[in-house]
């Protein structure tokens, strides 16, 4: 029997998820699936990311642990209305052996048309990384060009007045805030000191 995670989300709070979850609920019991799950954002839009909506980052995060075998949610809209966000999180879904069901558009990747489906979200997951990828490389190109260094420039901080920073007290973080580097640098030169 698979297990199932309800995904639920409404925009605002005078909508519910009632509807969507009673349905979800349905189609669970024809297909024998237990629902084992239940994650609900209420009143948080779909074009906000992963991080502004927990039950929804919860969610991606159990499918990773293999709490559940498919994700259940009304539609594609409740999952997210960025398609970079969208496409990341199918591809979560889809590399951790995840399989989703989506109401309104009737996909179901437990199914073969379904996984054909979910198979072609990938194709364009790694086409859209692919495509980043030679953005950046050409920007890279670009700079180059001009005659730019790339990279961060060089720590022009004397090792005497960190000795002498160390040697007052001073912990990694306040050496760090002092001269406005991360506490990975303040620790490298406490290290050189």
């Amino acid at each position: 029997m698979k297990r199932a995670a309800l995904y639920l989300r409404v925009s605002t709070k005078e909508q519910t998820t009632e509807n969507q979850r009673i349905e979800l609920e349905r189609v669970a019991s024809a297909k024998g699936w237990s629902i084992t799950a239940n994650y609900q954002d209420e009143g948080i839009s779909g074009a906000k990311g992963r991080d502004k909506r927990p039950s929804y980052d919860s969610m991606l995060k159990d499918a990773i642990r293999a709490k559940f075998d498919v994700v259940m949610a009304w539609d594609v809209s409740r999952l997210g209305r960025s398609l970079i966000g969208l496409v990341q999180a199918l591809d979560d879904l889809h590399t951790n052996g995840v399989d989703l069901y989506l109401h309104q558009q009737a996909i179901d990747t437990t199914t073969p048309s379904g996984k054909a489906m979910f198979q072609m979200t990938g194709v364009f997951a790694e086409f859209e990384r692919a495509m980043i990828r030679e953005r950046v490389k050409a920007g890279l190109e670009r700079v180059k060009g001009k005659g730019l260094k790339l990279g961060r420039p060089p720590l022009r901080i004397d090792l005497l007045d960190i000795k002498r920073d160390t040697a007052n007290g001073m912990s990694v973080r306040q050496i760090a805030k002092k001269y406005n580097i991360s506490t990975g640098s303040a620790f490298s030169l406490i290290q050189k000191a």
